[in-house]
C-alpha cells in the first residue's frame, strides 16, 4: 500500500467526523482539513485556513482563556511531535474580527515503523456554546450582590469567589481560591455542622442554616448560608450562598434597646399610663401610677379590656373616644369620668395615640387625675351659685375677682369662641353682667323662653351646664361687663 493510498483512505475516514481534524506534514504545509474544521474557522476550503502554519497564524489569531497570546500555536506544536490534550483557545478571523469560535484542542502524532512521524493531526472540538453559557454565567456570578463561594467537590477547594463575598468577609480573592472549605471555612459555627459536611460529602443539597463565619481581621460574621450542587467547568461542585444577617441583628440590636428605653420611660412615668392593642383595646400593661390611682394590678388587668374592667363610668363616652383612636389615631385631653378598682368615680384627662412596637401596632393612654381640681371647681361654681340667687347685689368686682380664682397668677388665656350665634353671644355678654333671665328678655325684647332655648343652646356649645360656669367662662374668654349692646 502506497503512502499516497493510505492519505486518501485516512481522508475518506475523517471526512465524516464530528470533530474537526487538520493534517500537517513535517514541513509545516496544512495538506487536509475535514468539514467540521472548516466549519470551525469559518471557512469553506483548506485554502481558506493557509497553505501553511506560518500562513495560519496570519488568518487566523489566537488566544488562551487566561488572555494570553500562545508564543507557539497548538498547530506548530503538532508540527513539533508535542502530544497534548484539552488545550482551550479562543480562535479570531483577523478579516472577521467579530466572528469567534472556541476550540478545545488535542493532537495526535502517528509514527512509522522507524519512530519517525507518519501522520500529524490536530483533533478539534466546538465549545463555543459552552463557553458562552459558562462566560454568562461568570458574569452573572460576579455581578450578584449576594455573597457566593463554589467549591470543587473533587478535593474541596473554592474555584469561585465573587465580589459580594470579599466585601461581606474582607479577605482577598486570592486568601480564597484554592484554599478548602475547611481552611475558608464557609460552614463555620453553622447550627447542623454534622448535617452540611455530610451533605457536602455526598454532593447533596445543603438547607439553609445559620452560621459564624471567622473573619480574616478576627471578628465574625452571622449569615445564613445554603448549598446546591452544581457542575462548573465539566467539574461538580457545590455553590455556596450567603444572606448576611449582619444588618438584621444590628436592627434587632437597636429595636431591643429603643423597647428597652420605651420600658423604662413607661414604667417610671408618674401619670397613669396604658399600654394596649389598638384594634381591641386590650391591655398589654400598666405602669405602677395607674395601680396606684386606679386600684387595678398589672396581673389582673393584663389581656382585659378597660370595657371589661369597667374603668370608663359612662360607656358612650367610652365608644366615642375608641372610636376617635381608630379614626385619627389620637385623642388629646378629653374630660372623662373613670372608675377606680373600689367603685369610686375619679374625673380625669385622658390622651391616647398609636404607637408601633415590633411589627405590632398598639394604643398608648395617658389618663390623668384632676379630681381634686375638678372638685376645687365645683365648689367655686356652689359659691358662684348662692351669690347669684340675689343678682340685685351681685358687684361686677365680686365676679371679676371669682373669675380670677380660675386664673391663678394673673394669666390670661386667649379668646377661645365657639361657633356662637351673633344672639348667643350679645346673651352671654348680659349673663356676664349679672342679668337674669327677665332682665336679658326685657333688654333684647324676647320673650323668656326664647332667652332660656338661646341660653340652652349657648351651654351645650360652651360645654357648660350652669349659669355660673358659663360666667366663669366668659370672663375667662375675653367677655367683659357691659359689652352687650
Amino acid at each position: 500500500m502506497t503512502l499516497g493510498v493510505d492519505r486518501y483512505e485516512l481522508r475518506q475516514i475523517i471526512a465524516g467526523l464530528s470533530e474537526g481534524v487538520i493534517l500537517v506534514e513535517p514541513d509545516q504545509t496544512i495538506a487536509y482539513a475535514n468539514e467540521a474544521a472548516l466549519a470551525m474557522h469559518g471557512a469553506e476550503s483548506v485554502s481558506e485556513l493557509g497553505e501553511t502554519v506560518d500562513i495560519y497564524r496570519e488568518r487566523f489569531s489566537l488566544r488562551y482563556r487566561n488572555n494570553r497570546t500562545p508564543n507557539q500555536y497548538p498547530i506548530e506544536r503538532v508540527v513539533a511531535g508535542e502530544t497534548f490534550h484539552d488545550v482551550v483557545v479562543e480562535v479570531t478571523r483577523t478579516d472577521e474580527p467579530d466572528v469567534t469560535f472556541v476550540h478545545s484542542l488535542r493532537s495526535l502524532v502517528a509514527t512509522d515503523r522507524d519512530g519517525n512521524p507518519s501522520c500529524l493531526a490536530l483533533i478539534l472540538k466546538d465549545v463555543s456554546d459552552q463557553f458562552e453559557a459558562e462566560d454568562r454565567f461568570e458574569k452573572t456570578f460576579n455581578a450578584n450582590p449576594a455573597p457566593a463561594v463554589i467549591c470543587r467537590l473533587a478535593d474541596l477547594r473554592h474555584v469561585k469567589v465573587n465580589l459580594g463575598f470579599l466585601e461581606m468577609t474582607g479577605y482577598t480573592r486570592d486568601a480564597v481560591i484554592g484554599r478548602s472549605v475547611y481552611e475558608v471555612d464557609v460552614l463555620a459555627g453553622a447550627r447542623s455542622r454534622d448535617l452540611a459536611i455530610s451533605r457536602l460529602n455526598e454532593g447533596g443539597t445543603i438547607p439553609q442554616m445559620e452560621a459564624c463565619l471567622d473573619l480574616p481581621d478576627g471578628g465574625v460574621r452571622h449569615v445564613i448560608v445554603a448549598g446546591q450542587p452544581m457542575e462548573f467547568g465539566e467539574e461538580p461542585c457545590m455553590l455556596f450562598t450567603f444572606a448576611d444577617l449582619e444588618l438584621r441583628r444590628k436592627a434587632e440590636m437597636a429595636l431591643r434597646q429603643s423597647e428597652e428605653r420605651f420600658a423604662k420611660a413607661f414604667s417610671l412615668t408618674p401619670v397613669p399610663t396604658v399600654l394596649a392593642r389598638a384594634n381591641s383595646f386590650a391591655i398589654t400593661g400598666v405602669n405602677e401610677a395607674f395601680t396606684r390611682v386606679f386600684g387595678h394590678s398589672a396581673e389582673t388587668v393584663a389581656g382585659r379590656s378597660p370595657a371589661e374592667l369597667g374603668l370608663w363610668v359612662h360607656d358612650a363616652a367610652r365608644e366615642k373616644f375608641e372610636s376617635a383612636v381608630a379614626m385619627t389615631g389620637y385623642v388629646l385631653g378629653l374630660e372623662v369620668c373613670l372608675q377606680h378598682e373600689d367603685g369610686t368615680s375619679l374625673d380625669c384627662l385622658v390622651s391616647a395615640e398609636r404607637v408601633e412596637i415590633g411589627d405590632d401596632i398598639y394604643a398608648l393612654l395617658v389618663l390623668q387625675d384632676i379630681t381634686e381640681r375638678k372638685r376645687g371647681e365645683r365648689d367655686l361654681f356652689e359659691a358662684i351659685e348662692t351669690v347669684m340667687a340675689d343678682t340685685s347685689w351681685f358687684s361686677r368686682g365680686l365676679i371679676d375677682k371669682l373669675a380670677n380664682l380660675r386664673r391663678p397668677g394673673g394669666e390670661h388665656k386667649d379668646s377661645v369662641s365657639p361657633n356662637m350665634t351673633v344672639r348667643e353671644r350679645q346673651i352671654l355678654d348680659l349673663i356676664c353682667s349679672g342679668l337674669g333671665d327677665d332682665a336679658i328678655a326685657k333688654r333684647l325684647t324676647l320673650s323668656r323662653n326664647t332667652v332660656r332655648n338661646h341660653a340652652a343652646a349657648l351651654y351645650r356649645k360652651l360645654g357648660v351646664h350652669k349659669r355660673s360656669e358659663a360666667i366663669v367662662w366668659g370672663r375667662n374668654n375675653g367677655f367683659p361687663a357691659g359689652s352687650a349692646g
